[in-house]
């Protein structure tokens, strides 16, 4: 990706807070308080002017704040790629428009009878490209598929080369004028992909704010990782969060990334996901829905960090226990995950699994697992999530971090317990997502418990959202590990008016069915809808 040159360019304090999208005044503070601003190259000139590409080497250093982003600019986007953009001529955020239009109000008149996935995942193909190749990619990618026309004649819902030729074209006239215009654009497709995917298959990928918690947490307690594993990947969703949340630390060497997603189609999106955010090509290998039917895919004990969002819900059929069933034996898939994540962790790893609620309280086997994973020192942190995270689904999850068993064996071994499910806003009717805030007060959390416990200090806890409870209160409660066992909202009750294991327990039994009869319906449900969407092509 080249950047357009600004060399010998020279503007003026108005041009820059123009380009820029600051008003005048700003320009003036930035002189006054920072001495490396650049400089005037005629003062006392009547319109003083400085040299563009110093001024873009500056402001290219300068984050907007979140309450300064424009629609459509990312975490990330800095003042640079705004006065960039406008200096060469192109038009800020024209990509993402061009890919808004392309992807929702014309996306019915373009694909025809085309199903939306299949249109979605050929306009984030020719993204990729031009985004890659921003001289040529698109014509590259058309006269790949005129080849594949002209050697096998596919059908044209195969091989569109129409429709390829009319998207290119749109997408050729808008330049590529920045990263983060880039990946804004490329974000775009994907969510809308993604959710249009899910809905034929039932995958339900993982909520950006959701990877955000959790690749911040873990970049942020093992820093200087170098063997990084997503061993169910979908579309790479969380080692990219991952490496942003490296990045963002200002780390220079970026680790070595593993992964396995689930079919070839994911691994494909995935490699472009990591592509675009990270300029890197990825090894991406198969994964099974159960890792325990192939249990020596991953080498045991070789990652510093993992981090998954892996299938759960499902029961497993009776097979021979793998080697790393070393805590019980796992009826449901959710257990199985669990286990080999913590068999895959090197002596100082951390992992983060995202995992229905219910994993914390399930009796029977689940209660015999969760009591030897708590027992061995390897559970750390249980974050409860707020409902109505992901796209098709209100399921509440949890993400478990996971240490390594006897990890630095404490005299007075604890977990941390943190309670968000008040947090967060609404996108739509049915969906929320975390806010900047809220992902910030739940990392933050972790990390200062682990702190707190890396220096030999008590961590006291923030009233209402996090508490540090020793492992013999969580062996009376059961072995539970539901934040909303150990945190009670503030003015709830005194300790003495809690209810006791037996009350707590037959009360998680009758939730727990609750929740069973929920799933099935909702199960149901998307099915019938898939079934109405097919008949109209969707």
């Amino acid at each position: 990706m080249t950047d357009p040159s600004s060399t010998g360019a020279l503007v003026s304090r108005p041009d820059i807070a123009r380009l820029a999208g600051v008003k005048r005044p700003a320009v003036t503070n930035w002189e006054r308080r920072h001495a490396d601003f650049p400089s005037v190259v005629n003062p006392g000139a009547d319109i003083e002017r400085f040299r563009a590409d110093d001024v873009l080497a500056w402001l290219s250093e300068r984050a907007i704040p979140a309450n300064a982003r424009r629609p459509g600019e990312t975490v990330g986007t800095t003042y640079g790629d705004r006065f960039r953009a406008g200096l060469s001529g192109g038009t800020a955020d024209g990509l993402l428009r061009t890919v808004e239009q392309l992807a929702g109000p014309e996306a019915d008149r373009l694909r025809g009878p085309m199903p939306l996935e299949r249109y979605l995942r050929w306009l984030l193909y020719l993204v990729v490209n031009q985004i890659a190749e921003p001289d040529d990619g698109l014509a590259k990618a058309v006269n790949t598929i005129g080849e594949t026309v002209r050697e096998n004649d596919p059908p044209e819902d195969v091989a569109p080369r129409r429709l390829l030729t009319v998207l290119a074209d749109a997408l050729g006239s808008t330049p590529v004028v920045s990263a983060q215009e880039s990946r804004a654009a490329f974000d775009h497709v994907l969510v809308l992909w993604r959710a249009a995917y899910a809905r034929e298959g039932g995958a339900f990928f993982t909520p950006p704010s959701v990877s955000r918690v959790m690749a911040g947490a873990l970049a942020a307690v093992r820093p200087g990782a170098v063997r990084v594993h997503d061993p169910y990947g979908r579309t790479g969703e969380m080692l990219v969060a991952y490496l942003d949340a490296v990045a963002a630390q200002g780390d220079s060497a970026l680790p070595q990334v593993w992964g396995r997603v689930p079919g070839h189609l994911e691994r494909q999106v995935a490699q472009w996901n990591l592509r675009v955010h990270h300029g890197g090509s990825v090894r991406l290998g198969e994964g099974q829905l159960t890792p325990a039917l192939d249990p020596f895919a991953d080498p045991p004990g070789a990652f510093d960090v993992l981090l998954t969002n892996p299938p759960f819900g499902r029961r497993l059929e009776a097979m021979a226990p793998p080697p790393y069933w070393t805590y019980g034996p796992a009826h449901r898939t959710e257990f199985d995950w669990l286990q080999y994540a913590v068999s895959l962790l090197a002596p100082e790893g951390r992992a983060a699994v995202l995992l229905p609620a219910g994993a914390s309280f399930n009796a029977g086997a689940a209660e015999t697992v969760r009591a030897a994973l708590v027992d061995a020192g390897a559970v750390e942190c249980v974050i409860a999530l707020p409902a109505g995270l992901f796209t098709l689904s209100a399921v509440k999850t949890q993400i478990w971090f996971l240490r390594p068993p006897g990890f630095k064996a404490a005299a007075d071994p604890e977990v941390l317990f943190v309670t968000g499910e008040h947090l967060g806003r609404r996108l739509t009717r049915t969906q929320w997502t975390l806010t900047d805030d809220d992902i910030a007060r739940l990392v933050g959390e972790y990390v200062s418990w682990h702190t707190a416990r890396s220096a030999g200090r008590p961590f006291a806890g923030t009233p209402g959202l996090s508490r540090a409870v020793p492992v013999p209160d969580i062996a009376d409660h059961g072995h539970g590990l539901d934040p909303g066992l150990y945190l009670r909202p503030p003015g709830y009750g005194s300790a003495a008016g809690a209810p006791g294991r037996d009350e707590t327990r037959g009360a998680l039994a009758r939730l727990s069915e609750e929740i069973a009869s929920l799933h099935a319906r909702a199960e149901a449900a998307d099915a019938e809808a898939a079934r109405w969407l097919g008949r109209y092509g969707l």
